[in-house]
């Protein structure tokens, strides 16, 4: 009997014990289940930017302008890093995710007025769930930080000079035929645009100190042998019909020809989420990552209109150059609208690797999806798919080879002046 009545009061006492235990259990498998805002919200961002028809470089301020409010946002509340730009004091009891959320929201709804019906839908969504969780003193501290947060990098970057727009860039379009126009740009067909966004070339950077901190030395002079291998490189790899392409290489120019930033914020989405990085964490690596693309867009854009080297199309077509043909065209339909030199999709992808190489080591395996095609490609490392998109420009037949080389290494450039000067 004394036995008997020993396990029983032990069953008396444990089972208590027991209900908290499942109980706190519980809690945390549930607390699991709410996504990540920041990772939530970057997909939220891409999907935006797509439906609003958003070009690669434009794209650059998007994603440094909603990656950089969440991350202060986040590291306002609980401050493992120095800010970005806000250094202003956030409430203690804040809710750090339904800031995030907040401000993510609030920049989307600035860059697209036109698609707020939808963003509401989702940020409601959001700050449901979070809720659900946290005390509504919390979260509506936290919605109130993440507003303040948004509208104030919304201030700073107003000024940046990417308005007023200037006037229509035409390039040496009224000196062609006359050897002033030989090498330089000018409009290519079929659709003759003016360069785009000449203004990046003098916009305030976000981390670098000038657009011209890392310009690149000129291109390649056009009576070197390195240009003239550059140039049947592309003549006979990048045009339309004839190429000596193999079906991969023809699909791989495809491929990569969508919007770059969100190819690299969907990798980064891929492998954050695999790591299961924490939430300041993972606002911290895609404020690092999109600043850094940000600020290799301006650098880019200083050197391509500094030099204002011409394209493939215009330089094969020309009569003076070496097997000139009249009638060339590129694989990609439609050269971008912008000079040659350098290339800004390596641009980006230098700059976004060398971030993210610096946080998970090159040799990462990924597999990214493309915007444009259907399918994916798979890399044992992040300077294999920087090898592969350079390779895509120039079978693209848009792109010289030293372009893209040098492209990669003004975003390395810039992407390591980032990481060692900001959000420390």
């Amino acid at each position: 009997m004394k036995d008997v009545r020993r396990q029983g009061t032990s069953s008396r006492i444990n089972s208590p014990l027991l209900l908290v235990l499942l109980t706190v259990m519980f809690s945390v498998r549930v607390v699991a289940a709410v996504p990540d805002p920041v990772l939530q919200w970057i997909g939220i961002m891409n999907t935006t930017v797509l439906a609003g028809g958003t070009n690669p470089l434009a794209t650059t301020r998007v994603v440094a302008l909603v990656s950089g409010s969440m991350f202060d946002a986040v590291n306002g509340i609980d401050p493992r890093f120095a800010p970005l730009h806000v250094t202003t004091e956030a409430p203690a009891s804040a809710s750090q995710r339904a800031a995030a959320v907040q401000a993510a929201f609030v920049m989307l709804v600035k860059l697209y007025p036109a698609q707020s019906g939808a963003l509401k839908a989702q940020r409601d969504a959001s700050i449901a769930a979070i809720a659900a969780q946290e005390s509504a003193a919390s979260v509506t501290a936290g919605v109130q930080w993440g507003q303040r947060v948004a509208s104030a990098f919304w201030g700073w970057r107003l000024s940046d000079g990417l308005s007023p727009e200037p006037p229509p860039f035409r390039g040496v379009e009224s000196l062609a035929g006359t050897p002033a126009a030989v090498g330089a740009w000018r409009p290519t067909p079929p659709f003759n645009a003016s360069g785009a966004a000449p203004q990046f070339a003098s916009m305030t950077p976000w981390v670098i100190i000038r657009p011209s901190q890392f310009r690149l030395p000129p291109p390649l002079a056009l009576s070197s042998a390195e240009y003239l291998a550059d140039y049947n490189e592309v003549r006979t790899m990048g045009v339309f019909d004839g190429s000596g392409r193999s079906s991969d290489q023809s699909e791989l120019a495809l491929f990569w020809a969508g919007n770059t930033p969100l190819y690299w914020n969907r990798i980064a989405l891929q492998i954050a989420a695999a790591r299961s990085l924490t939430l300041s964490q993972n606002a911290h690596l895609f404020a690092l990552m999109n600043v850094a693309i940000a600020d290799a867009g301006i650098a880019c854009w200083d050197s391509k209109y500094r030099y204002v080297f011409w394209r493939p199309i215009t330089a094969i077509r020309d009569p003076g150059s070496v097997n000139s043909d009249a009638a060339w065209i590129p694989w990609l339909p439609g050269t971008p609208a912008h000079p040659e030199y350098p290339s800004g999709h390596s641009m980006v992808s230098g700059a976004a690797a060398f971030i993210l190489s610096q946080k998970f080591g090159d040799s990462t395996a990924f597999t990214v999806t493309s915007d444009v095609r259907p399918g994916t490609r798979s890399f044992p490392s992040f300077s294999a798919a920087v090898a592969e998109i350079a390779d895509a420009r120039v079978f693209g037949g848009i792109h010289y080879r030293t372009s893209c080389a040098r492209g990669n290494l003004l975003g390395q450039s810039v992407g390591h002046y980032v990481l060692v000067h900001a959000m420390r």
